[in-house]
C-alpha cells in the first residue's frame, strides 16, 4: 500500500526531487528494522514486554497509544540511547546492540554500534540544536565530523536542505533568533543531512505553540511524499498519522495490540482499547 500524504509547498517538493539529497540506499521492500522479543525495564517497570515487530524499507510506520505505553522507548533503543534488557534489534540485517563472536551473540562494542546507527536519524521533541553555532554549522557539523564530508560539500547539502524546509534566509542566524517551529525545521534538516535510511520522529510538535505545528507537519508530509526514507513516527497528531502512514501500530502496556493501514485503524479498529484511545484523542 502506498501512503498518500497531503500536498504541501511545491517549491520544497521540487527541491527534494531535483537535488537527490534525500536519496537513501535503494528501497527494495525488504525488512529494514526487526525487534525480536525485546524487553526493556526501568526499575520494576516493564516498558516493553517481549516486543516483536518489523518495518520494511521505504515504509512510513506510526506508533500510537497512551503515554507510557513504550512508543518513545522504541525510538531510544534504535538510537542506542538505551539498550534492551532482553531480545535483539536488527537494522538492515545487522544486529544493533549485539554482534556475533565465535558463533555466539554478545554485547556489541561501540565501533559496531556506531556503524549500524549511522543509518538512523532522529528528530526529538526538544530541538537539541547547538546554541553557540549558527544554523548552517548546526547542520554541517555531523556530516563533516562523522561522514567525513568536505566543508564545501556539507554546506551545499545544508543549504539545499534549508531550502527544502523553507529556511534558506535564516542560514546565518543562531537558534535563539528563531521561533520554535523554525528551530524544529532546522532539526529536521540536520537529521536529513546525514542521509539516513531511517528517520525517527518523536512527538516533534509537542513542544511547539499550536500555531507553529502546521508548518512543521507540512514539511514532514512533503518529505514523506517526495522521498523513499523509511519513517518511524511517534505522534499524537492523528490526522498527520492518517496522512503519512502506510501502517499504524497501536501500543498498550509495552505491546502492539493492533496494527494495520490507517484507514482500518482509524475507521474500523478491532480492539476495544484502540477504540477507547481514539475516542479520547480524535
Amino acid at each position: 500500500m502506498q501512503s498518500n500524504p497531503a500536498q504541501s509547498n511545491p517549491a520544497q517538493s521540487d527541491a527534494a526531487q531535483s537535488t537527490g539529497l534525500l536519496a537513501n540506499p535503494p528501497v527494495d521492500g525488504r525488512e529494514l528494522i526487526r525487534f525480536d522479543k525485546v524487553t526493556k525495564r526501568f526499575g520494576d517497570n516493564t516498558v516493553l514486554d517481549r516486543l516483536d515487530f518489523s518495518v520494511d524499507s521505504g515504509k512510513h510506520v506510526t506508533l500510537i497509544g497512551p503515554s507510557g505505553s513504550g512508543k518513545t522507548t522504541i525510538l531510544r533503543l534504535l538510537m542506542t540511547l538505551a539498550r534492551p534488557d532482553e531480545g535483539t534489534i536488527r537494522v538492515g540485517g545487522e544486529y544493533l546492540t549485539h554482534e556475533e563472536r565465535g558463533g555466539k551473540l554478545v554485547r556489541a562494542g561501540e565501533k559496531h554500534v556506531r556503524e549500524v546507527r549511522k543509518n538512523i536519524g532522529m528528530v526529538f521533541q526538544q530541538f537539541n540544536l547547538f546554541p553557540n553555532m549558527k544554523v548552517l554549522r548546526n547542520i554541517t557539523e555531523a556530516p563533516v565530523t562523522v561522514l567525513g564530508l568536505s566543508r564545501d560539500e556539507a554546506e551545499q547539502r545544508a543549504r539545499e536542505l534549508l531550502d527544502l524546509v523553507g529556511l534558506s534566509e535564516h542560514v546565518d542566524k543562531y537558534p535563539t533568533q528563531l521561533s520554535g517551529g523554525q528551530q524544529q525545521r532546522v532539526a529536521i534538516a540536520r537529521a536529513l543531512a546525514m542521509r539516513p535510511q531511517v528517520l525517527l520522529l518523536d512527538e516533534v510538535t509537542s513542544a511547539l505553540d499550536p500555531e507553529l505545528v502546521a508548518g512543521v507537519l507540512d514539511v514532514l508530509r512533503d518529505i514523506a511524499r517526495t522521498t523513499d526514507i523509511t519513517m518511524l513516527c511517534v505522534t499524537h497528531e492523528m490526522n498527520f498519522a492518517r496522512d503519512i502512514s502506510d501502517q499504524v501500530l497501536m501500543f498498550d502496556a509495552g505491546r502492539v495490540i493492533e496494527s494495520g493501514p490507517p484507514e482500518k485503524i482509524f475507521s474500523e479498529p478491532e480492539q476495544e482499547r484502540t477504540r477507547e484511545f481514539l475516542s479520547a484523542v480524535l
